[in-house]
C-alpha cells in the first residue's frame, strides 16, 4: 500500500478549474517532485494535501487513512508536515525555540509542572532541547541556537523551516520550492541535507521545486503539472526527456 494515493482531486474557485483529475500514489521512502511551469497549480495541490484548501472533488489517503477535506491541524497530526514557499518562521523565538514548537505534538508536561517548575518540566523540556539539536545538526544551525530566527541569512531560514516541520515527526514532508532564493553552493547543501534525512530519518519527501538540477539530482519520480492537469508523470530521467515537458516546463526556465 502506498503512504500517499491521491484520486480523481480537484479544487474549482468560481468558474476556474485550478487542479482538475490529480491522480499521485507515492510509495513509503520515496522523493518524488511536483513540477511545471508558474501558474501550474504545484502550491494547489500541496493546499489541498494540506488541508488549507478543501477539494471540490476526489479522494485524499494517507497511510490507508482518509484526510480529504481535514483541518490543517489534523492532517498535521495524521502525519503530513509541509514548508512554504514563502517562509513562515515565527521570528521573534529564537532558531532553537521555533525547532522546539515542531516538537510539542510529541512531548506533553501539565500545566501543573510548567507553572511549579517540577522535576517532570526539566526533564522533558532536556529531552526536547536535545532533540531539537539534533535536527539542527542536520543542518548546520545547531550553532545559531539561541539566535533569533529573523537574524538568519534567507538560506538558513529556509533551512530552519525544514528542521522545524521535521520536528513534528511526519510520516510525509511536502517542500515547497525549498530551494528558491538560493545561490549555487546554498543549493548543493540543500541537496545534501534532503539526501541526507531521506536516508537517514527514513522520510518520504514529496517536493515543489523550479531547480532543475536540484530535481535531477534527488527525485526518483516526477508528475509534471500544466493548466492544474497532469501532463505526464513517471521516472525522473524519462520524464525530463519528454518533448512536451521541454516545451511546457523546460522552455519556461
Amino acid at each position: 500500500m502506498a503512504l500517499l494515493e491521491v484520486k480523481n482531486l480537484a479544487i474549482q474557485f468560481g468558474g476556474l478549474r485550478a487542479v482538475d483529475d490529480f491522480d499521485l500514489s507515492i510509495e513509503k521512502g520515496e522523493l518524488y517532485g511536483l513540477i511545471g511551469p508558474n501558474g501550474a497549480g504545484k502550491t494547489t495541490v500541496f493546499n489541498l494535501l494540506t488541508g488549507e484548501y478543501k477539494p471540490t472533488s476526489g479522494i485524499i489517503t494517507l497511510d490507508g487513512v482518509d484526510i480529504t477535506g481535514k483541518k490543517p491541524i489534523e492532517i498535521n497530526k495524521a502525519g503530513i508536515a509541509r514548508t512554504f514557499q514563502n517562509i513562515r518562521l515565527f521570528k521573534q523565538l529564537s532558531v532553537l525555540d521555533n525547532v522546539k514548537i515542531g516538537l510539542h505534538n510529541q512531548y506533553k508536561y501539565s500545566t501543573v509542572a510548567s507553572i511549579l517548575r517540577l522535576p517532570s518540566y526539566y526533564k522533558t523540556e532536556k529531552e526536547m532541547n536535545e532533540k531539537a539539536m539534533e535536527l539542527l545538526k542536520v543542518f548546520g544551525l545547531d550553532k545559531h541556537a539561541d539566535v533569533l530566527s529573523s537574524n538568519l541569512p534567507y538560506g538558513e531560514q529556509r533551512k530552519l523551516e525544514i528542521a522545524r516541520a521535521m520536528a513534528t515527526n511526519p510520516k510525509l514532508l511536502l517542500l515547497d520550492e525549498p530551494a528558491a532564493g538560493m545561490n549555487p553552493n546554498e543549493t548543493e547543501e540543500l541537496m545534501e541535507n534532503i539526501s541526507y534525512i531521506r536516508k537517514n530519518f527514513g522520510m518520504t519527501i514529496l517536493l515543489i521545486e523550479h531547480d532543475m538540477k536540484l530535481v535531477a539530482g534527488i527525485c526518483e519520480k516526477l508528475t509534471v503539472l500544466n493548466f492544474g492537469r497532469i501532463l505526464t508523470q513517471g521516472d525522473t530521467k524519462t520524464v525530463l526527456k519528454n518533448p512536451e515537458v521541454i516545451k511546457a516546463y523546460l522552455g519556461d526556465e
